[in-house]
């Protein structure tokens, strides 16, 4: 994989489209989703024909355990209920990987399992971390599955400094679930999904 992929300049591209959606103004975003933990915004993607998520949410705990909870590596696959495979393909230096992994069916099996193929990066941003990543179309697609697409999303973490041991997770998802699906299924989805994954992190944080 690494004949045909650039990862010095596929990382950079993703870490400047996550900071450009990070300075994004407000008044950009919609609310679709408010709860004591967490707060979903949305606007149109300009990757495709969905939208474009931003959630918020403090989660108690320091940056750099957050993320080693988020990004590729032995934690994920026990928490993340979304997610039921992952492996890791290929690892590259500075936290560079390609990892394939397969999530479980929503809303009754309306949205059937997806499976995809990622490249994830993470790195140092402000007083915190951005495990980011995008898919990649490589490889054939297992049975059983449908090959979604993750256009350019990503994590930071930042730590309060007004209050140690706790810190500000926002997260940026566009996810193409491909296959045929009514939009409303997919937008239910995605708010009840990231929801489900604040509430997911902070019991294992915990844990």
């Amino acid at each position: 994989m690494a004949d045909f992929l650039d990862v010095g300049s596929v990382a950079t591209k993703l870490r400047n489209t996550l900071i450009q959606y990070y300075n994004t103004e407000d008044d950009e975003w919609r609310m679709i989703k408010a709860t004591k933990n967490t707060t979903i915004w949305r606007k149109p993607s300009e990757e495709f024909s969905g939208y474009l998520y931003k959630t918020q949410g403090i989660v108690e705990d320091i940056a750099n355990r957050i993320v080693d909870h988020i990004r590729p590596g032995p934690y994920r696959l026990h928490w993340d209920s979304l997610m039921t495979t992952m492996d890791v393909v290929e690892e590259f230096e500075e936290n560079c990987c390609v990892m394939r992994y397969t999530t479980a069916g929503q809303l009754w099996n309306i949205i059937a399992p997806r499976e995809f193929v990622d490249f994830s990066y993470t790195t140092d941003h402000e007083d915190g971390l951005l495990s980011c990543g995008i898919s990649l179309d490589y490889g054939e697609v297992r049975p059983c599955f449908v090959r979604g697409f993750n256009h350019p999303c990503g994590w930071f973490c930042i730590s309060l400094k007004d209050n140690p041991g706790h810190s500000l997770l926002t997260g940026f998802i566009q996810t193409d679930l491909r296959g045929m699906l009514p939009q409303a299924a997919v937008d239910a989805a995605m708010a009840s999904t990231l929801t489900t994954f604040y509430s997911d992190l902070r019991k294992a944080l915990k844990a």
